[in-house]
């Protein structure tokens, strides 16, 4: 589930600081939804709480316990509510239903075999109130970029960033990809001039590929409603980025 990759929240929090038409979607289907909101690896709180901050009761089940810590300062700072809980997306039982379930950022993907997809999805659909949605993103597969995987170590354009205790921090990854197991295998170097590789992690992100996923969601007993290309709601196409679904129970 690439613990050694989230062990460092901030520096975490620094690679990815955008996102915010990710998180300006997210608020607004929860808007329209109404009602209570549950997030599933919820990270360090970047897009459910700004949810909360709009009212809505919220709840982050979160595998990490740095990740999760870092979500409780940043929700404490903003004097918000947010009842974090430390849990497994494969497998949880928060003993209620909510009217709006979110996997966001790809983190769906970090389920690499289908039983463990499926009872993530069987969960979910156990956590969902009559009329609840379901929505997650995941990357659409590019199979030019996947038959590219060589395991060659090479800069990682964009992800450069300033962290104050450290520098200017590089990024290098070195990705494979497993054909049979649908699942990129990447190393990811952390350097800066005085500290080259300072953080080495792995990170292992599974495909799912486009007419697999509804498939997916039949078996857990939920049914794709919507699905969209990117974050301006453009209907999915096989060149789109992203599939971002909307989901309800069957």
């Amino acid at each position: 589930m690439g613990e050694r990759f989230y062990s460092d929240a901030r520096l975490y929090d620094r690679l990815f600081p955008g996102g915010e038409r990710a998180v300006d979607f997210y608020r607004a289907k929860a808007d329209r939804q109404g009602g209570s909101v549950l997030e599933l690896g919820c990270g360090t709180g970047h897009k459910l709480i700004p949810i909360a901050s709009d009212g809505h009761p919220c709840t982050g089940l979160e595998l990490s316990s740095d990740m999760l810590a870092e979500a409780r300062g940043k929700a404490d700072e903003r004097a918000t509510a947010v009842d974090w809980v430390q849990g497994d997306m494969r497998r949880f039982d928060l003993g209620r239903t909510f009217d709006l379930v979110l996997i966001a950022a790809n983190s769906l993907l970090h389920l690499h075999e289908t039983a463990d997809l499926l009872s993530c999805l069987r969960s979910v659909r156990a956590h969902l109130a009559p009329g609840a949605r379901f929505i997650f993103d995941v990357f659409n597969p590019d199979v030019r970029l996947l038959a590219g995987a060589d395991g060659v170590r090479r800069p990682r354009d964009g992800l450069s960033f300033f962290d104050p205790d450290r520098g200017d921090v590089r990024v290098d990854v070195a990705e494979t990809y497993d054909a049979a197991a649908q699942v990129t295998r990447g190393t990811w170097y952390f350097s800066t001039d005085l500290e080259p590789d300072f953080v080495v992690a792995p990170l292992e992100l599974r495909s799912i590929y486009p007419q697999e996923l509804p498939l997916l969601l039949s078996q857990a007993g939920l049914r794709l409603v919507e699905r969209f290309g990117d974050w301006s709601g453009r209907p999915f196409t096989g060149d789109a980025a992203i599939q971002l679904c909307v989901c309800e129970a069957d």
